[in-house]
């Protein structure tokens, strides 16, 4: 007579799923709130001791308001421009000054009409606040909106354009972007799972996660102890639905299994839970050590994006451990449906990862020498990826409006007119400083300033507590790859003068970000793997083993950044890639890819201690070949969302971290891992020993069992 189930079997998890469901209610209101405090402008995020930062500073003694400058363009279309059409361009300027004055747009007075030399191109530069925020977009709009000059093309350019049209990319942040996430996961779960019912319980769960983790994060930088931009906002949010997912994934696997060992759905979902959450906490404790490590970065915007990922993934953890158990348990086998597992029926692994444990098991040595092979030749390219930067006027894929108005500018005039490097030096050298400032390749003109209107009048140069500014003219445009170089040699002519010349302005911040982001990854990158190396070592409770799969995993991450090389510069023709890229997409490949090798390892110990490590490894390849591949295919495809969005950043990526996943899930954890563990046998637990000795079964046997459990 079967056992009467106690009512608290069934509370227990229905007050569970109605916490998560009335947490979620109210904090959902919150989740569209955190683009409202993002900070997208890359020199907010620099370092105080960076030398454009504290040119900004000392700008402000010389009662100067940091700008944005916007740049409204008329190019003519035949000849020069003729009177009538500069008196329509006085006129259009008129107007385009009074539309900023009514936004309260301005920090400055606005420049009259500037010909070109060749006549054939009238610019007006407009000093904008940096601080407008939303209010930007309205008025670049309205710019763009004035009526035309015949025989004219007008564009509306500059920094202050270029770092609109860059901020509008995240416009479907909180809604294409989650669809296309929401969407690909979706028709996946569908594929491997032929379930009406069960797909909806694992994207639920990631949702709720999302929610929750969304508004922690959106208090987070309401209180001002994170900063948070559009880039990170956008990865968190697919990190954690992906995370989630792959939680999910692993403990629905787990549990089908035991559905058909237990006859109590109970029982099933406990035992399921106890193998389950091990796995499951290493890695996302795996992941959130990894992303904290953002935290030493000297960049802002990566320190934010450490915590914010890493409340990501706790809440990640949390719904794949409560809440979901608590949906499976209440529908029990129905969740399955229309292929319930009933009790007692054989395990369907799949026959394909049999046949693959198999190859690897008789021939590990040949397994191995190839797949290191494809993986080297790969990893031989990753030098060649180019990590210069990426500019705002080539930050938006396809080209923007401000990019077209910036080459069209840059056919008239010295493409940095309206955006100059700054000076500030000792009064005593100005002169000298000015004279070596003008010799580098690069400057067009040097001039100080006066306070004087536009900088350039006669008059001598303000001095303020002994020091003194000048405005070095690029040639190139400002955010180009030239202009950096052009700065960096103009700090290193002006500091052979006077030590204590500094060198700052827009193009010093690129810069400056550029090397600081060089400097995060060589302190970052060694401390993830220190920090991935331990966790594995207290979770597998050896030393050989997690150098060995760390190892694994980086030289999976240079065949990825090679591949990444090959298709950004040949496929795409990117005009280069962003250090932060490097580093994110490193943070995240070497955390995510340690997932799946945990998931492999754990069962593989589980099954070493009861029939040797050699056909333990493979036994564990063949249980779970399909559901952490499953999970690879998630990862890769929530990651591969972020190519919804215009941006080169987020394409680059994107593309690093869904085909790093999918190297690591077929190629890594799928053969070279378990060849070398199966080479290595026991010795891969050193110094640590297995809970019992080895059955000796034949291999054949060995692999025909593992999917008897």
């Amino acid at each position: 007579m079967p056992r009467r189930t106690s009512p608290l079997r069934w509370i227990l998890p229905a007050v569970v799923a109605l916490l998560w469901l009335g947490l979620a209610g109210p904090l959902g209101g919150f989740s569209g709130k955190l683009s409202s405090v993002q900070e997208n402008d890359s020199t907010a995020f620099l370092p105080d001791s960076a030398e454009s930062t504290r040119v900004t500073e000392l700008q402000r003694e010389f009662a100067t308001e940091r700008s944005l400058p916007v740049i409204l363009l008329w190019e003519s279309e035949n000849g020069p421009l003729d009177a009538g059409q500069l008196a329509d361009i006085a006129e259009r300027t008129d107007e385009a000054v009074r539309a900023a004055r009514a936004a309260d747009a301005l920090t400055g007075e606005p420049s009259p009409p500037i010909p070109s030399q060749d006549g054939e191109a009238a610019q007006v530069v407009l000093p904008f606040s940096p601080d407008l925020g939303e209010d930007l977009t309205a008025v670049i709009d309205e710019l763009r909106a004035l009526p035309q000059v015949d025989g004219t093309t007008e564009h509306v350019t500059g920094p202050g354009a270029a770092f609109n049209d860059f901020r509008e990319g995240f416009a479907g942040i909180d809604g294409v972007l989650l669809l296309a996430a929401f969407g690909v996961v979706l028709v996946i779960l569908l594929v491997v799972y032929r379930s009406p019912i069960l797909p909806f319980l694992v994207i639920g769960t990631a949702g709720m996660a999302l929610v929750v983790s969304t508004a922690i994060a959106y208090f987070l930088a309401e209180e001002g102890w994170i900063a948070v931009n559009g880039q990170s906002q956008g990865i968190a949010s697919i990190l954690v639905v992906g995370a989630a997912t792959d939680y999910g994934l692993l403990l629905v696997a787990r549990y089908r299994e035991e559905l058909r060992e237990e006859e109590s759905r109970f029982t099933a979902m406990r035992v399921a839970l106890k193998q389950s959450w091990e796995p499951i906490v290493a890695s996302g404790a795996t992941v959130i050590l990894g992303v904290l490590c953002l935290l030493f970065s000297d960049l802002g915007s990566n320190r934010g994006l450490g915590p914010i990922s890493a409340v990501s993934i706790a809440f990640a953890m949390l719904a794949a451990l409560t809440f979901l158990p608590a949906l499976l348990v209440l529908l029990g086998r129905a969740a399955f449906w229309p292929f319930r597992p009933k009790h007692g029926s054989e395990h369907a692994h799949g026959r394909g990862w049999e046949r693959v444990a198999t190859s690897v098991g008789r021939r590990p040595g040949r397994v191995l020498l190839g797949s290191l092979g494809l993986l080297a030749v790969l990893a031989a390219f990753a030098p060649t990826i180019d990590a210069r930067g990426i500019g705002l006027t080539d930050a938006v894929r396809g080209g923007s409006p401000s990019a077209t108005g910036q080459a069209a500018l840059e056919r008239h005039y010295d493409a940095g007119s309206a955006t100059p490097a700054v000076i500030i030096t000792p009064a005593g050298d100005w002169e000298a400083v000015a004279e070596a400032a003008g010799r580098v390749d690069g400057i067009s003109d040097i001039a100080p300033f006066t306070g004087q209107g536009r900088p350039g009048q006669p008059g001598e140069p303000v001095e303020v507590d002994g020091l003194v500014r000048l405005d070095a003219t690029l040639t190139d445009a400002p955010d180009s790859a030239a202009a950096k170089d052009t700065v960096a040699a103009l700090r290193t002519a002006v500091e052979d003068v006077d030590p204590d010349a500094l060198v700052g302005g827009s193009t010093a911040s690129d810069l400056d970000t550029q090397e600081t982001a060089a400097r995060d990854l060589a302190v970052i990158v060694p401390l993830v793997l220190l920090v991935i190396t331990v966790v594995l070592a207290l979770l597998l409770r050896a030393l050989v083993a997690p150098v060995l799969l760390v190892a694994t995993v980086a030289v999976s991450v240079l065949s990825t950044l090679g591949v990444g090389a090959l298709v950004f510069d040949h496929l795409f023709d990117f005009p280069s890639s962003d250090p932060q890229v490097l580093l994110i997409g490193f943070v995240f490949l070497v955390a995510l890819g340690i997932d799946y090798n945990i998931f492999l390892m754990t069962r593989a110990r589980e099954e070493s201690q009861r029939h040797g490590t050699k056909d333990g490894v493979l036994r564990a390849l063949a249980v779970t070949g399909g559901v952490i591949t499953s999970a690879g295919l998630v990862l890769a495809a929530t990651f591969g969302a972020l190519t919804v969005l215009p941006l080169v950043i987020l394409t680059q990526l994107g593309f690093l971290v869904g085909f790093g996943v999918l190297l690591d899930t077929f190629v890594v954890r799928s053969l070279l891992v378990p060849a070398l563990v199966h080479l290595i046998g026991d010795r891969v637990w050193w110094p640590g020993k297995l809970a019992q000795g080895p059955v000796e079964k034949p291999r054949e046997q060995e692999l025909s069992d593992a999917t008897a459990r």
